[in-house]
């Protein structure tokens, strides 16, 4: 059996998965890198996946999904952090992104250094888009084209959300690249890392896949809101809807796909907030709560889980 890995995006909401993933290393008696044959992410889950994969100097994974945790717990507003003249400028992210990227790409600096994609433990993907050539760009950790791509660029781009962030300038075989958040088109990469997993493991008949979701948002949008809106009121809440509703896709076709060998955890955010940069240490300890929420309601998914995982 080859298990998969996949894990949406959700910015700060990242705090969600990385929390159920410690639970389950907890159970499972080893780091989650050695647990799955793939791991695929988007955005915020794109960085969660590569973390997971990275190396240590003895060749084992180095960060364990508690780190990751902590590192969301603790340092979240460091990546969304601006001056009160940013937020001017910007017109509160009007004419210009939220947040100046310094932060997130010191962050990314310190924990991936000068790893390349190539030294992932597995097989590992995150999903971007090309703006300039208007194309989807999977980046794959075997594939030789994206092997020498530095792991803390392919983290960058990903987690690049239109309007939060500026572009991820990349160097992709000495062409760059203008990549921003995959979450775009595919917020929930479970359907594309199946469909990667049948193609790198032809002779596998024996598939399992675990999705993992940061949160699905709740507050409804009205029509009497709605219904004059122009750009600048639609601009968030049009990305909220479209990330959303990728991930409900996608959880529909895997369960036709998949069935019992398919596990989503997701939650409604009923106590947290569903903004993506609300890094607030008031929302991240909320967000714990969410996370030891749909633990404790997932119970029996996650007693199957821990068995498949220890096979």
């Amino acid at each position: 059996m080859k298990k998969i890995l996949s894990i949406d995006g959700g910015g700060i909401r990242g705090i969600i998965p990385s929390m159920i993933l410690s639970d389950i290393e907890k159970k499972v008696g080893k780091p989650v890198g050695e647990c799955f044959d793939l791991i695929a992410g988007t955005s915020t889950g794109g960085i969660l996946a590569l973390g997971l994969s990275k190396s240590n100097a003895d060749g084992k994974p180095m960060y364990s999904a508690g780190k990751l945790a902590e590192i969301y717990s603790k340092r979240g507003r460091e990546i969304f952090s601006r001056s009160f003249w940013k937020g001017v400028s910007s017109v509160g992210g009007l004419t210009d992104e939220l947040y100046p990227a310094d932060g997130l790409e010191r962050l990314l600096d310190e924990y991936f250094g000068s790893d390349v994609l190539g030294d992932c433990l597995v097989n590992t993907i995150v999903t971007s888009y090309d703006i300039q050539n208007r194309a989807p760009v999977f980046l794959k950790s075997w594939r030789k084209k994206h092997s020498n791509v530095l792991m803390k660029d392919a983290a960058r781009a990903t987690s690049a959300a239109p309007t939060y962030f500026e572009p991820a300038l990349v160097n992709i075989e000495g062409e760059d690249k203008a990549l921003i958040d995959g979450g775009v088109f595919i917020n929930s990469p479970s359907v594309s890392a199946f469909a990667e997993a049948i193609r790198i493991f032809p002779k596998e008949t024996d598939f399992f896949v675990l999705s993992l979701g940061t949160g699905k948002q709740t507050r409804p949008i009205t029509y009497k809101e709605a219904k004059n809106w122009g750009k600048a009121e639609w601009m968030l809440p049009v990305m909220s809807c479209m990330f959303d509703g990728v991930s409900d896709a996608a959880d529909y076709q895997m369960k036709k796909l998949l069935g019992k060998s398919y596990i989503r955890l997701q939650t409604d955010l009923t106590i947290a907030s569903d903004d993506m940069d609300n890094a607030s240490n008031g929302n991240v300890e909320n967000l714990k709560q969410e996370a030891e929420k749909l633990i404790f309601k997932h119970k029996k998914d996650l007693n199957r889980l821990y068995e498949t995982l220890q096979k």
